[in-house]
């Protein structure tokens, strides 16, 4: 779903049944006529549809609009008094035009309240090339997909539900799709540079923020971001844009399953010798999913005890071990080694034949070998059958594989018999992007630099510019995608001011990537997160 391999991406349990999720959604009338969005004029024209539903979050009954619809963005640099010329080869939305993106979004607004100052959150995940399918039907939008806590989800028909944990008590939520991705689309010359790659992604975002504060009138309601995976550094570069650049304060930003320095990605760093830090930072989510899988010499009763044991040990003495490279004495190589074996659950042998050094990918396809079984990778409580058990690393993830077409189906029966968003239009939950521009001009440069995507200046830009942002980080035991110690190894080393660690609070889940995919997890974030709005909103 997102991060795929060095960058990849993406609940819960009800007994309501589709009938009642639409008795739920008050029939979902449209409050006005339904549109087509069939050809470029179509999609490059801001639409939008709305409907009215309640949904009871904990207890509490909420009755919401929903729009869904789109705005019309354009790359840094668009002149807004320049007029497309009908039926001339340069119109906006043609291949011969300028580039242009329609940016699909879903908002929900709670009926009842002075919309002025009532929080609004925008939500997102990342890929890069993901949707927001993922955040919206499987964790705070007011319906969600039933899926499987830890196995393959069966086939349609699937379960639609009433969602007791959406953040619609804390605060209005605005999901979006990036562009080209949902029901988002690209056109004209050069539309991939220009809305492909970490700095023009973000700009479309801020683009489409101050255009939606604007058409909604919330330019002074406490405002939020809330990003996934990939959404994690678009959201850094995202709120340092929107505050130095736009001159727009946000009372807060919630990253979910973080990566901001692609240097620390778990999945290949063997093909970058000499930086010891994924591994160091990854063996802490092995010693979780070796615990989750019983596949530890010995069985800890308690997971957080254990895990503090295995960090200490990962910062302390293996990081020491591998900086010593092929300098360190045997008898340590072996002793090393041993360690790893009793936190990881992996053979000894392998370990040994491995330097030290197993990569994400590789404990996915060992973990279970024996069994011939692929553990997950966005989620290692899934486990599936191995493509080919001889094969060095994971050729799938079983996560992904077990829930993704509930997702899909679910959102498009969705948005059509709830939503009445009509379109001519497919829903794309996931699209490939081999040129994404991972150069990135950090704070400070005159330009991008063509080194690893690492946004952590920009997050510290943010609060330094703005030293009243409040962070709040949530992220699962079991993700290997991006491990939960990497994102608390990050905000440590945040280039600021110590006292503004202070703004940072950390939350974590016995769940993985998607922490919503296991519904405790899905009530403790939900629980967390509003109270981070609610005491941050300065009302």
């Amino acid at each position: 779903m997102e991060l795929k391999h060095a960058v990849a991406v993406i609940a819960a349990f009800s007994l309501t049944s589709g009938a009642a999720l639409a008795a739920s959604h008050k029939s979902g009338h449209a409050m006005q006529p339904p549109e087509s969005a069939a050809g470029p004029a179509g999609i490059f024209t801001p639409r939008s549809v709305k409907s009215t539903g309640t949904v009871t979050v904990e207890g509490h009954k909420i009755a919401y609009e929903a729009v869904a619809g789109t705005l019309i963005v354009h790359p840094k640099g668009w002149d807004d008094a320049a007029k497309a010329q009908h039926g001339k080869k340069n119109e906006i939305g043609t291949a011969k035009g300028p580039p242009v993106a329609s940016m699909f979004y879903v908002a929900y607004f709670k009926r009842g309240v002075n919309p002025r100052i009532r929080p609004v959150t925008f939500l997102y995940n990342g890929g890069p090339g993901s949707s927001t399918i993922w955040l919206h039907m499987g964790a705070f939008g007011p319906q969600r997909v039933v899926t499987k806590n830890d196995t393959h989800t069966p086939p349609a028909p699937y379960r639609i539900v009433e969602n007791a944990y959406s953040l619609l008590d804390a605060s209005d939520l605005v999901f979006i799709d990036a562009p080209g991705t949902g029901y988002s689309r690209i056109e004209g010359k050069g539309k991939n540079k220009a809305f492909y790659g970490v700095d023009p992604d973000a700009r479309a975002f801020s683009s489409f923020i101050m255009q939606f504060l604007s058409k909604y009138g919330r330019w002074n309601s406490p405002k939020y971001l809330l990003g996934e995976s990939y959404g994690t550094p678009r959201s850094a570069v995202l709120i340092n844009d929107l505050e130095t650049k736009d001159d727009i304060d946000f009372n807060g930003v919630m990253l979910l399953s973080q990566i901001l320095n692609f240097d620390l990605s778990a999945d290949d760093p063997q093909y970058n010798p000499g930086v010891e830090l994924p591994y160091e930072l990854e063996l802490p989510t092995f010693a979780a999913t070796a615990w989750f899988h019983h596949k530890l010499s010995s069985q800890p009763a308690h997971l957080q005890p254990f895990l503090q044991e295995v960090e200490q040990f990962a910062m302390g003495p293996y990081a020491q071990a591998l900086a010593e490279g092929s300098t360190l004495p045997k008898d340590q190589f072996d002793a090393i080694a041993a360690k790893l074996h009793e936190y990881s659950g992996l053979p000894l042998s392998y370990i040994k034949r491995a330097d030290l050094r197993v990569s994400g990918l590789e404990f996915e396809h060992e973990l279970q070998n024996g069994s011939d079984l692929t553990t997950g990778r966005l989620d290692t409580r899934f486990s599936s059958p191995s493509m080919d058990p001889l094969d060095r690393e994971a050729q799938y993830d079983p996560q992904s594989a077990a829930i993704s077409s509930a997702y899909v189906s679910a959102f498009n029966e969705y948005v059509q018999r709830d939503l009445h968003y009509r379109t001519d239009e497919t829903y794309l939950p996931e699209i490939n992007i081999p040129d994404w521009q991972f150069w990135h001009q950090t704070p400070g440069t005159s330009s991008p630099q063509q080194i690893t995507t690492n946004v952590m200046p920009d997050l510290a830009s943010a609060m330094k510019y703005d030293p009243l942002l409040k962070i709040c980080l949530n992220g699962g035991y079991f993700d290997l995608a991006t491990p939960f110690y990497e994102g608390i190894y990050e905000m440590h080393h945040l280039p600021m001011p110590n006292r503004l660690q202070a703004n940072i609070e950390y939350h974590y889940y016995q769940s993985g990537h998607m922490i919503y995919a296991n519904e405790t997890a899905l009530q403790q974030l939900h629980d967390n997160l509003a109270a981070f709005i609610r005491k941050t909103d300065n009302q």
